[in-house]
């Protein structure tokens, strides 16, 4: 009995040790893109009620600010964010062509719901419906990469 457990002990040390998350391959990220684009990530048909102007871009780009910035960066592509590079799955760049292909309605029930099992939260119940929709519109302009410099909570 004893030697089944030392064995059994070794076998799984051995795995644990030899265990590394290594970045998805191109088949893999392009697989989990469709399937996120055209089955898990839902509302593809709703559209945004807010104006695409001037007023909800600042709006959102506000909201943005006090809610999206610790993870995301100022500009939306994680520019001075210190521990972007540890996490797992990464944070994604919001100007990415992965991420703006979603629909405004994806975009909004990502906003609400977060995404599992990553560290994206939901939103839904913490910001209203106006100030998600005018992210949307500020996730739609980004500046670009760097112009915003890095969140003043990173700056100390």
């Amino acid at each position: 009995m004893r030697r089944v457990l030392i064995v059994t002990a070794a076998i799984v040390f051995t795995g644990l040790a030899g265990c590394k998350a290594t970045p998805p391959g191109k088949l893999e990220t392009r697989t989990m893109t469709f399937v996120k684009h055209h089955v898990t990530i839902g509302n593809k048909k709703e559209k945004n009620p807010l104006p695409d102007n001037a007023e909800t871009l600042a709006d959102g780009k506000e909201a943005f600010g006090y809610y999206c910035v610790v993870c995301h960066g100022m500009d939306g592509q994680s520019t001075g964010v210190p521990f972007v590079g540890h996490m797992s799955p990464p944070v994604s760049s919001l100007a990415s062509p992965q991420v703006q292909r979603y629909t405004d309605g994806q975009l909004k029930r990502i906003l609400d719901y977060g995404i599992k099992p990553s560290g994206m939260p939901g939103s839904k119940g913490t910001l209203s419906d106006d100030e998600l929709w005018s992210i949307v519109v500020y996730l739609r302009h980004l500046p670009p990469k760097g112009s915003q410099g890095i969140p003043e909570m990173y700056t100390h």
